[in-house]
């Protein structure tokens, strides 16, 4: 399946900084100490990345971030009541990510690091569990992987070649 390209700049942005560490490096003349900022961006209305920044100091790193997540920018469908159109597991490295469709009311039930992604991307009913590994990189990333694999029935209608009645019965 083709991948749309979406332009950052046509769409109103909002971001949310999801964790932010210190690494060090050991050189010879002892260890340096710079930032690492996990963002993940989304206009609430589909549309969702995630990225990572490094510097020497904390907003740098998170500027960096918010460049790399719009640049990292995925479109995701949405059902009629704002939840996924499926259930499905998104998996990154270690870190698995189960998403379950949800009815209207139900409100986002997830963890830190992808209550965010799933906030931002403009879902409103959903259920997940974080099996596996808890690193909030990796299980950002899982959750992204997940939304990103999804496919709405329009879309496997086609790839069938039957229509939408057919498959949903």
């Amino acid at each position: 399946m083709k991948r749309e390209i979406i332009d950052p700049k046509s769409l109103e942005l909002t971001d949310k900084v999801v964790a932010i560490k210190r690494v060090s490096k050991t050189v010879k003349g002892g260890r340096t100490m710079r930032f690492q900022a996990l963002v993940v961006v989304g206009d609430m209305n589909g549309h969702v990345g995630a990225g990572i920044g490094k510097a020497a100091e904390v907003p740098e790193a998170i500027r960096k971030g918010k460049e790399a997540a719009a640049k990292n920018l995925v479109s995701i469908p949405l059902d009629k009541n704002n939840s996924v159109p499926h259930d499905y597991t998104g998996v990154f490295g270690s870190a698995t990510v189960l998403l379950k469709r949800a009815p209207e009311g139900t409100g986002v039930i997830a963890g830190g690091p992808a209550r965010s992604v799933l906030e931002l991307a403009g879902i409103k009913n959903i259920r997940t569990k974080a099996l596996g590994s808890n690193n909030k990189v990796n299980c950002v990333l899982a959750t992204l992987e997940g939304l990103k694999s999804m496919k709405t029935p329009q879309q496997y209608a086609a790839l069938r070649g039957k229509t939408v009645g057919e498959i949903l019965g």
